[in-house]
Protein backbone atom coordinates (compact mmCIF):
# COMPACT_ATOMS: atom_id res chain seq x y z
CA UNK A 1 0.00 0.00 0.00
CA UNK A 2 1.43 3.56 -0.85
CA UNK A 3 1.64 6.26 1.78
CA UNK A 4 -0.79 8.88 0.94
CA UNK A 5 -0.71 12.31 2.48
CA UNK A 6 -4.14 14.45 3.54
CA UNK A 7 -3.94 15.68 -0.11
CA UNK A 8 -4.03 11.99 -1.48
CA UNK A 9 -0.48 13.01 -2.63
CA UNK A 10 2.33 10.19 -3.15
CA UNK A 11 5.78 9.81 -2.17
CA UNK A 12 6.10 9.47 -6.05
CA UNK A 13 4.13 12.77 -6.45
CA UNK A 14 5.83 14.47 -3.93
CA UNK A 15 9.24 13.16 -5.46
CA UNK A 16 8.27 15.31 -8.63
CA UNK A 17 7.07 18.12 -6.88
CA UNK A 18 10.59 18.28 -4.99
CA UNK A 19 11.96 18.06 -8.35
CA UNK A 20 10.36 21.02 -9.90
CA UNK A 21 11.41 22.90 -6.91
CA UNK A 22 14.59 21.93 -7.23
CA UNK A 23 15.09 22.63 -10.69
CA UNK A 24 14.22 26.69 -9.49
CA UNK A 25 17.96 26.70 -8.26
CA UNK A 26 20.59 27.94 -9.90
CA UNK A 27 24.10 27.37 -9.34
CA UNK A 28 24.98 31.91 -9.33
CA UNK A 29 28.04 30.89 -11.80
CA UNK A 30 26.90 28.73 -14.23
CA UNK A 31 23.13 29.48 -15.69
CA UNK A 32 22.22 26.04 -15.50
CA UNK A 33 19.62 24.62 -12.51
CA UNK A 34 21.32 22.70 -10.02
CA UNK A 35 19.39 19.64 -10.84
CA UNK A 36 19.84 19.37 -14.58
CA UNK A 37 23.96 20.35 -13.74
CA UNK A 38 24.01 16.83 -11.91
CA UNK A 39 24.51 18.45 -8.65
CA UNK A 40 21.59 15.88 -7.02
CA UNK A 41 22.79 12.91 -6.39
CA UNK A 42 19.28 11.25 -4.29
CA UNK A 43 16.54 12.43 -3.33
CA UNK A 44 14.50 10.51 -0.59
CA UNK A 45 11.08 10.61 0.14
CA UNK A 46 10.30 9.26 3.59
CA UNK A 47 6.50 7.62 4.56
CA UNK A 48 6.29 10.48 6.95
CA UNK A 49 7.08 13.15 3.96
CA UNK A 50 10.22 14.15 5.03
CA UNK A 51 12.96 14.26 2.39
CA UNK A 52 16.69 13.95 3.01
CA UNK A 53 18.79 15.43 -0.90
CA UNK A 54 22.16 14.05 -1.10
CA UNK A 55 24.01 16.47 -3.49
CA UNK A 56 27.18 17.88 -4.31
CA UNK A 57 28.83 20.99 -5.30
CA UNK A 58 31.24 21.80 -8.76
CA UNK A 59 34.19 21.58 -6.29
CA UNK A 60 35.01 21.42 -2.77
CA UNK A 61 35.76 24.63 -2.31
CA UNK A 62 32.62 25.97 -4.67
CA UNK A 63 32.01 29.93 -3.99
CA UNK A 64 28.39 29.02 -3.38
CA UNK A 65 29.30 26.46 -0.59
CA UNK A 66 27.77 28.88 1.91
CA UNK A 67 24.21 29.18 0.89
CA UNK A 68 23.59 26.87 -2.06
CA UNK A 69 23.00 23.26 0.15
CA UNK A 70 20.00 25.81 2.09
CA UNK A 71 19.19 27.19 -0.92
CA UNK A 72 18.17 23.46 -1.96
CA UNK A 73 16.44 22.93 1.72
CA UNK A 74 14.36 26.10 1.55
CA UNK A 75 12.75 25.54 -1.43
CA UNK A 76 12.22 21.96 -0.66
CA UNK A 77 10.95 22.96 2.92
CA UNK A 78 8.80 25.31 1.48
CA UNK A 79 6.53 22.81 -0.57
CA UNK A 80 3.07 22.49 1.30
CA UNK A 81 3.09 18.24 1.89
CA UNK A 82 6.53 18.25 2.78
CA UNK A 83 7.38 17.68 6.58
CA UNK A 84 10.69 18.77 6.68
CA UNK A 85 13.64 19.08 4.39
CA UNK A 86 17.52 17.97 4.36
CA UNK A 87 20.71 18.41 2.43
CA UNK A 88 23.04 15.99 3.08
CA UNK A 89 26.40 17.62 1.11
CA UNK A 90 28.92 15.14 -0.62
CA UNK A 91 32.05 14.72 -3.09
CA UNK A 92 31.89 10.77 -3.10
CA UNK A 93 31.90 10.72 -6.01
CA UNK A 94 33.32 14.06 -7.16
CA UNK A 95 31.12 16.15 -9.80
CA UNK A 96 31.99 15.85 -13.44
CA UNK A 97 30.36 17.15 -16.33
CA UNK A 98 29.51 13.49 -17.73
CA UNK A 99 26.75 14.09 -14.79
CA UNK A 100 24.86 16.82 -16.35
CA UNK A 101 21.96 16.05 -18.19
CA UNK A 102 21.66 16.80 -21.85
CA UNK A 103 20.00 19.78 -21.60
CA UNK A 104 22.54 21.16 -19.44
CA UNK A 105 25.58 19.92 -21.33
CA UNK A 106 23.19 21.95 -24.70
CA UNK A 107 23.48 25.07 -22.51
CA UNK A 108 26.84 24.87 -21.63
CA UNK A 109 28.16 23.75 -25.08
CA UNK A 110 29.22 20.87 -24.53
CA UNK A 111 27.30 18.55 -26.86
Amino acid sequence: MTDVTQNNLTPEILEKLVIASIKTVYDPEIPVNVYDLGLIYNIEVKPDFTVVITMTLTTPNCPAAGFLPGQVEGRVQDLDDVVDARVELTFDPPFTPDMMSEEAKLELGFL
